[in-house]
């Protein structure tokens, strides 16, 4: 009777025992096993695996990459002026059996001397240039320094670094005005001088098209002048030719033009003796034959 009780609980026990010894270790981990708090093995692979209860102990770590994220920094560029850095670190864990012994498995202990080593490696890096030169010129080139660097130094922690980004760099409150008020002052002396060249590209432009308008109008009115006399000549010629036929009629044709070009307005006076040449052809139709 006795006996039909205990085997529940040695069933119990024999699952909890069974539970203790079983570990899985997934694709995303790697997984070290413990005895007496010392390495017995660091090669697992995903899969499922056994230890023993209480002598062994199994330690797992996250093996997908990860971030720090630093608070912004002050840096001393080449010129001794204060840069404010913000930058990143993107890590994974390379080699467990060495993470744990350099860190004792802890990611926050790995991070803050990751931590260091970045620091350390800016301010190197940012002392040997200008303020331009690691704003705009040579930002690409200190990262890729940086990246090299530390994955140098944390390949004794067992850490692979991926990539070592500089978010941005300011320049402190302190200073951030007066640098922008040189480059406002830079860019307004640009300024003044592409429009004063400007200006005297206009006046050369507006002197050369005048001189070209004073010698296209001068041409045109030589060339009309020539047009006129030639026309002139040919319609003197062509009225000789005319008028010569019938020299009454050439008498009578200038003496209405002369009316004409005399009386343009009702007002118009003129004194002369009604027996005058001028009016002959007022007072007989044929001229005074």
């Amino acid at each position: 009777m006795l006996q039909g009780k205990l085997w529940p609980i040695v069933l119990l026990a024999l699952l909890v025992v069974l539970g203790l010894s079983v570990f899985t270790v997934h694709e995303r981990e790697r997984a070290i096993k413990l005895q007496l708090g010392e390495i017995k093995r660091s090669d697992y692979k995903p899969g499922l695996y056994f230890k023993i209860p209480i002598i062994q102990d199994v330690r797992k770590f996250d093996t997908r990459i990860q971030t720090l994220d630093s608070a912004p920094e002050l840096y001393l560029t080449s010129e001794k002026k204060n840069v404010l850095v913000d930058s990143f670190v993107k890590w994974r864990i390379q080699d467990v059996e060495r993470f744990y012994t350099a860190t004792g498995g802890s990611v926050v202990r790995a991070s803050a001397r990751l931590g260091q080593v970045v620091r350390k490696g800016l301010k190197d890096e940012f002392g040997k240039r200008t303020i331009q030169e690691v704003i705009s010129g040579e930002r690409a080139k200190i990262m890729d320094i940086l990246t090299v660097s530390t994955d140098e130094v944390a390949e004794d922690f067992g850490i692979d670094i991926v990539d070592v980004r500089v978010k941005r760099i300011d320049l402190p409150p302190d200073i951030s005005s007066s640098v922008y008020r040189r480059m406002a002052a830079e860019r307004q002396r640009v300024a003044r001088e592409f429009r004063s060249r400007g200006h005297e590209e206009a006046k050369r432009i507006r002197a050369r098209a005048e001189r070209e308008r004073e010698v296209i109008l001068a041409e045109a009115d030589r060339d009309a002048q020539t047009l006129r006399g030639q026309g002139d000549g040919t319609a003197t010629n062509t009225y000789a030719q005319a008028f010569g036929q019938d020299l009454e009629f050439f008498t009578l044709y200038r003496s209405l033009n002369a009316y004409k070009a005399t009386f343009t307005d009702r007002s118009d006076i003129l004194l002369l003796k009604p027996d005058s040449q001028f009016f002959r052809y007022f007072n007989d139709a044929t001229g005074g034959q």
